[in-house]
């Protein structure tokens, strides 16, 4: 429970709330598994209603939706896609870490790293509550200021988190967000890769 109550925290007083999370001692995989499983839930299954249930349109033209069944595989590849990423992006923190100068053992350090992943990747994932109304340009709205205080926290979270000086926060956090925007280019080509085997999404007539 509160491990809960720090993803309600990065929303409310980020800075107060990543010293609590440096303080506390888990696992990696602890941090991961009691968040990420049930955050990934939001973008999906708000999407799939959106998508089959809502639609969208095009200008003045006709209201598209998809079939329940293209829209299920669908979500169902973007929730593991959400839980990869956001585990290599974990695991390149720690890795980074060292060649950053964070001090601490290995276990506190592997625990940091992924609770950045986490913590940081939260206002993206409640964001889309916004594909249950599927119109682009209030989801590109709300993920453009959700993927804004993404970025935020981690630029604010790096130095609170690892202990280290702002100076090289910054430009460890800056090395994070690049690997998380090549991560999303990742994902987008292999969406592009498997929409070309016939994968792609059905749509209702």
């Amino acid at each position: 429970m509160a491990m809960l109550q720090h993803t309600v925290g990065v929303f409310i007083n980020p800075d107060r709330e990543w010293q609590r999370i440096r303080d506390e001692r888990h696992s990696y995989l602890q941090v991961y598994l009691v968040h990420t499983p049930l955050l990934a839930l939001i973008p999906v299954i708000a999407a799939w209603f959106g998508v089959t249930q809502v639609g969208w349109s095009i200008g003045s033209g006709a209201v598209v939706k998809l079939t329940s069944e293209s829209a299920l595989w669908l979500c169902v590849g973007a929730y593991f896609a959400q839980l990869a990423v956001i585990y290599a992006l974990g695991e390149y923190i720690h890795w980074m870490s060292r060649s950053f100068g964070v001090s601490g053992d290995k276990t506190q350090r592997h625990y940091g790293s992924m609770a950045m992943a986490v913590y940081s990747a939260a206002p993206l994932m409640v964001a889309g509550v916004a594909l249950v109304y599927p119109h682009l340009w209030l989801v590109a709205s709300v993920f453009i200021i959700a993927g804004a205080y993404s970025v935020y926290l981690v630029y604010e979270g790096i130095p609170i988190l690892m202990n280290i000086p702002k100076e090289r926060g910054f430009i460890y956090s800056s090395s994070v967000i690049t690997v998380a925007l090549v991560l999303a280019v990742v994902v987008l080509a292999g969406t592009v890769i498997v929409w070309g085997m016939g994968l792609g999404p059905v749509y209702t007539h």
